[in-house]
């Protein structure tokens, strides 16, 4: 998933540390233990500010319940960090399940509903990790155009592309190219085949924003809770066929790390948080520059989380 603000490109040498598939002990993210043992939870965040501000709040709800956090923010992508929960080296992950099941843990899957989702994370997640409660919250995936480029070319849904993509370029994560909830399915679900495309590190949402609007590409993959959406005017592509499933917030945790108190710290959280809140946060953290453990806290005590 992407957003956001003044956060710079993650560079190849921090990739490459991040990314090791060696043991654990080995792993430059492996703090200490988990929780379940009465030691420090490690939060892990990726690359883009929406998922920092998630990963503190979770880390500031772990702490109010007397709990040690380690935070491990801007990781990388999901290709990146899902091995490190795996085995061990990130306890607590603020994680999308729609994007989680399709990247990460089953990339035929079909299930776009949040309950269909969760019911196949259960069943096919490795033993190690598991799936808290999902929140309402959600941030979805979309292909999105300024008002001037939907007006030219009659754009309302990702299918009135086909005709007119070859003439445009489309601005994203590398990522996105090669996933199914991406490029591979823009082409299978509706023979959408865009003339360039122009790849971003998963952090670089401002720079995208910034390209969409000056025209250097013609379509952008957006979240739908980036502010900068309704700022600019900008036209997200309608999904009838369902390409980019339910994306809710769901806490990824490695099972022997979390013990019932981090649990229930974390459900809390899902229990609270809307869409509505996720928009909300997030312009305040690229609008109005707050910082994110302010917004956090913030957040936090509003919904009575915490004192």
């Amino acid at each position: 998933m992407y957003r956001g603000a003044a956060f710079g490109l993650i560079t190849a040498l921090v990739l490459t540390a991040c990314g090791g598939g060696g043991d654990t002990d080995d792993n430059p993210l492996t703090g200490d233990s988990g929780g379940g043992d009465g030691k420090t939870v490690v939060v892990g965040s990726a690359n883009f500010p929406e998922n920092q501000l998630l990963a503190e709040i979770y880390a500031q709800a772990l702490e109010d319940k007397g709990l040690k956090v380690t935070r491990k923010f801007d990781i990388g992508a999901r290709e990146v960090y899902y091995d490190q929960v795996v085995k061990g080296g990130i306890d607590v992950f603020p994680e999308y399940n729609g994007a989680l099941l399709s990247v990460a843990v089953d990339k035929n899957s079909t299930a776009t509903g949040t309950e269909d989702i969760n019911a196949e994370l259960k069943e096919k997640l490795p033993s190690s990790v598991e799936i808290l409660d999902s929140a309402a919250a959600e941030d979805k995936d979309s292909v999105t155009v300024t008002a001037e480029t939907a007006a030219k070319y009659e754009l309302k849904t990702l299918a009135d592309l086909k005709p007119v993509a070859k003439n445009m370029t489309l601005g994203a994560g590398s990522e996105f190219k090669t996933r199914t909830q991406g490029g591979v399915g823009l082409k299978k679900v509706y023979g959408v085949e865009f003339g360039k495309f122009q790849p971003l590190d998963a952090g670089a949402q401002t720079t995208l924003v910034k390209l969409l609007k000056d025209d250097k590409v013609q379509a952008a993959n957006l979240y739908t809770t980036d502010p900068a959406i309704v700022a600019d005017k900008l036209v997200v592509l309608e999904d009838p066929k369902n390409l980019f499933s339910s994306q809710n917030v769901t806490p990824l945790v490695h099972k022997d790390a979390v013990d019932d108190t981090a649990r229930a710290a974390l459900n809390g959280v899902s229990a609270k948080l809307t869409t509505e809140d996720l928009l909300e946060m997030m312009k305040k953290l690229v609008n109005d520059k707050e910082d994110t453990d302010t917004v956090a806290k913030d957040w936090l005590t509003s919904t009575g989380l915490v004192n």
